[in-house]
């Protein structure tokens, strides 16, 4: 039986038993749950060729990244359904659910037939099965933080929490590690046709792992006592999102904490990632291992941060990254720039790239859900370098004026594209068709821009030789640690925010839709933003602002929690 202190009066006594089978099944189940949900993300060039072979690559990659957005635009509404059955019949049970409907997606993805053999039943399957992960997901976070906070004695909630604040992290770092090693296990040829279905195989055994665990936990202490004093809730929903006074702690919660510490997350670990392979080109297995060393050297700080926050306050370590990420995202960056691809730095320097256009025909590329085409000889010509990871400048030109990219002394005329070649339709070629002379114009206007490219010593990929891992990786480890900074209390803070009867509910909501939302479509919005401005640094204006704002509301409207009775509002 789990010891429930008075609140108010902290706890010094040594870990009970049955708070580390607790802490151990919650962790466990969750570090599975992430490790399953980031396995597409890694993996999302070898599906894009296995599930969407019936139109062209590119387009095949825009479809592979839709389904893996799907994953998190459902992840709110995996909130409600899953926060409200936890609050109705227990925190147990429904996160025992979520770990079934997680485990056996990632598990039927991998016997699922691709494209070639059951058509287009592949790709339909296959997003279905994200949308499932993705309601898991958005269910599974609210129930273990909720389940470990809740047996957790007063004063001891941050540090107990904060091992659940490690999973996500955690569960990224065992997917990379499984994949790294399937990759050196066989050749690139075999990991492309079977080798890629290993590590969701493996799933299977991790699930079978969780659920004999969490099968031998009992209900969480508060439920219980809320359960047997007849105070649970009758509509959770409606007393979270329908009632001004809990709606508008949803809503401080969202934007006062939440929104600010998604940006941080996913800037630390995945626009991190993105930026050494594709802005820096980085080859794919150094960037892993390199986020995979940092990730090693970061993680235990959630822990650190998770017991600072039972002595100094929540608000305090959150709003620390917050400031400290507004402030140094730029130098950092620059500096990752400098040790893993000096030779880039280099060419910048000496033969800048300058696009000029009419801003009549320049889109800003923000194209989330893969439908929209980008044609112009603007978008073409701006798209093609950042594709290369090479920084420009804009120039104004006279309507209707053709784009040019100009690379040192050098000018390349760029092209207007047919819209079906860029929306990845294919047409049979036939002479003197749209579709042929477009295909030979950007032939020839790939050529003359990558020669260039080329001549004014503009890499095509990063010098291995070069890279100076050691400070690279003390850099991204920085980026880590403002990760465990603003993650590794909210835990904590959002389940001393509401009552019992709702917290299901109303944490997971904003949680998730500022996990979810804000911080799953950075990389989309951070890529458009470098686009349109040409500075490979400018999509860092994404999390920087939507850091700013929450640091300012947090300061301002967000109450500290760390010495809030959790069991007194019942």
């Amino acid at each position: 039986m789990t010891v429930i202190a008075a609140e108010g009066t902290a706890v010094d006594r040594p870990m009970l038993n049955e708070e580390k089978r607790v802490i151990f099944a919650s962790s466990l189940g969750t570090v599975f749950e992430w490790y399953d949900f980031y396995l597409y993300g890694s993996l999302s060039a070898v599906i894009a060729a296995q599930f969407f072979s019936g139109v062209n690559p590119t387009a095949a990659f825009i479809f592979a990244l839709m389904a893996f957005a799907a994953g998190f635009a459902v992840r709110p509404f995996g909130a409600l359904v899953f926060g409200r059955l936890g609050d109705l019949i227990g925190r147990k049970y429904t996160f025992l659910v979520t770990i079934l409907i997680m485990g056996l997606s990632t598990f039927i993805v991998d016997i699922l037939p691709n494209y070639t053999t059951i058509g287009l039943a592949a790709p339909v399957i296959l997003i279905a099965l994200r949308l499932l992960q993705g309601l898991a997901l958005g269910g599974e976070y609210g129930g273990a933080a909720t389940y470990v906070a809740e047996h957790a004695p007063h004063g001891k909630r941050g540090a107990y929490t904060s091992w659940i604040q490690t999973t996500a992290t955690l569960g990224l770092f065992l997917s990379l590690l499984i994949i790294l090693a399937c990759r050196a296990a066989m050749s690139a040829e075999d990991f492309a046709a079977w080798g890629w279905r290993i590590p969701f195989l493996l799933s299977i055994v991790l699930l079978g792992v969780s659920v004999w665990i969490r099968l031998m936990l009992n209900e969480s202490p508060a439920f219980q006592r809320m359960k047997s004093e007849g105070k649970t809730s009758k509509a959770p929903l409606t007393e979270s999102f329908a009632r001004w006074g809990n709606l508008k702690i949803v809503l401080l919660a969202l934007f006062g904490l939440v929104a600010g510490q998604a940006v941080v997350w996913y800037t630390g670990q995945f626009y991190a990632l993105f930026f050494l392979t594709q802005t820096l080109k980085v080859e794919a297995q150094s960037a892993n291992l390199m986020i995979a060393a940092a990730l090693l050297l970061g993680t235990p700080f959630f822990v650190i941060f998770g017991s600072l926050s039972d002595r100094i306050g929540r608000k305090p370590i959150i709003m620390a990254g917050l400031l400290l990420a507004c402030l140094t995202y730029f130098p950092i960056f620059k500096g990752i720039t400098h040790f893993a691809n000096p030779n880039l730095e280099q060419a910048i320097a000496g033969s800048p790239v300058v696009v000029t256009a009419d801003p009549q025909e320049c889109s800003f590329q923000f194209n989330p859900v893969g439908t929209s085409q980008f044609t112009s000889s603007c978008d073409i010509a701006k798209s093609a370098l950042v594709r290369r990871g090479i920084p420009y400048t804009n120039e104004t030109a006279p309507a209707d004026t053709v784009a040019q990219i100009k690379v040192g002394q050098t000018v390349i005329q760029s092209y207007t594209a047919a819209p079906a070649a860029s929306a990845g339709v294919n047409h049979a070629p036939t002479a003197g068709s749209a579709s042929v002379d477009t295909k030979a114009a950007g032939a020839a206007f790939d050529k003359s821009l990558s020669e260039a490219l080329t001549t004014a010593g503009y890499p095509a990929k990063a010098d291995p030789a070069k890279i100076n891992t050691v400070m690279t990786v003390l850099l991204l480890t920085v980026l880590v640690i403002y990760v465990t900074l603003v993650y590794a209390p909210i835990a904590a803070m959002l389940v001393e925010l509401f009552p019992t009867r709702i917290r299901y509910t109303s944490m997971s909501l904003p949680y998730h839709i500022g996990n979810g939302w804000f911080g799953g479509f950075l990389p989309t919005t951070s890529f458009a933003i470098v686009a349109a401005t040409g500075d490979i640094y400018s999509g860092l204006w994404y999390p920087i602002v939507i850091a700013a704002a929450t640091l300012v509301i947090g300061l301002i409207f967000v109450r500290e929690t760390k010495d809030v009775d959790i069991y007194a509002r019942d």
